[in-house]
């Protein structure tokens, strides 16, 4: 995989009822959340993904891709790859995959932390997920993989 040297990066963190999504820069290499799209309906998701897109003007998108603990794939992988592929189909947008086991726990832990917890975590747990899947990408950047 081609590395890349400067440019924004989008993180994704993929969900039926909700998508985290995260920003970040090559050359920092530092991770931010963003925003949650709450919405199960394709049109409004990939409609504010076009916004985004336009704002921050990427050249990667980051789709943490689901498994189980053993490395199985998880149930919802395959919605998650249908998703990164057509962010890159209607888009234009190079698109990498990156393990995201445990990113859900990492961010509920940094979410406590911070001292947000409980019921006040589900507003932002999605986007800092996403912040911890672009945060590995840009800590290990060989661990990703491109489709097919």
């Amino acid at each position: 995989m081609p590395e890349l040297q400067h440019g924004s990066v989008l993180g994704f963190d993929f969900g039926m009822k909700r998508i985290g999504i995260a920003v970040g820069d090559i050359e920092i290499g530092l991770a931010h959340p963003l925003e949650t799209i709450h919405s199960e309906v394709n049109a409004v998701r990939f409609a504010r993904i076009a916004e985004l897109l336009q704002q921050w003007k990427p050249v990667l998108a980051v789709i943490g891709l689901p498994s189980h603990d053993d490395g199985r794939a998880h149930e919802l992988a395959p919605a998650c790859l249908r998703f990164g592929r057509r962010v890159r189909e209607r888009f234009g947008l190079r698109t990498v995959w990156m393990d995201e086991r445990y990113s859900s726990h990492a961010a509920s832990a940094s979410l406590n932390e911070g001292g947000v917890r409980g019921r006040r975590q589900k507003v932002m747990l999605d986007q800092v997920a996403a912040q911890h899947i672009l945060q590995h990408y840009f800590d290990e950047p060989e661990c990703a993989h491109e489709p097919a």
